[in-house]
């Protein structure tokens, strides 16, 4: 399994960050040859599902997942400060991840996005190649997701 960790400051209050982060059809839009499917209604809370597919018509493949830990930002989830961890249910990629939002100022945030990741019948020795190719995908989607739009 890869392990990964990008961090990013952002111009935003905890609460939007969170939002922006919990969008999931929006992490999709910035990840290439992808889409969300299959999302769970509402807002998102322990137990909410997703899935991504990647893939070019009928080649691809489902990266499923569900929300095993979810603290939003606020009265809910301590002030200031967030933390969402998803559980990968697939048959490819397999892992979790977290994404921490802390209010470190006023109007402030860091996120912090750590991953473990494994690719089905891809050796140990790949772990490297991938934790690079995770860093440079979901730092560019992390920027994307927290930039003004």
């Amino acid at each position: 399994m890869a392990l990964f960790r990008i961090t990013r400051d952002a111009p935003l209050s905890a609460d939007e960050a969170w939002r922006r982060l919990t969008d999931w059809p929006a992490h999709a839009a910035l990840v290439p040859l992808t889409r969300a499917t299959a999302v769970t209604e509402g807002p998102v809370r322990t137990g909410s599902r997703f899935t991504m597919r990647t893939g070019i018509g009928p080649v691809g493949f489902d990266d499923p997942m569900e929300v095993v830990r979810c603290e939003p930002p606020g009265p809910g989830g301590g002030a200031g400060a967030g933390l969402c961890r998803l559980e990968k249910r697939g048959r490819v990629v397999t892992g979790w991840a977290e994404i921490e939002v802390r209010e470190t100022a006023p109007g402030t945030v860091r996120v912090t996005w750590t991953e473990e990741v494994g690719v089905r019948g891809l050796p140990r020795m790949c772990d490297a190649v991938v934790a690079g190719a995770g860093r440079r995908l979901f730092g560019r989607a992390l920027s994307g997701l927290l930039a003004d739009n």
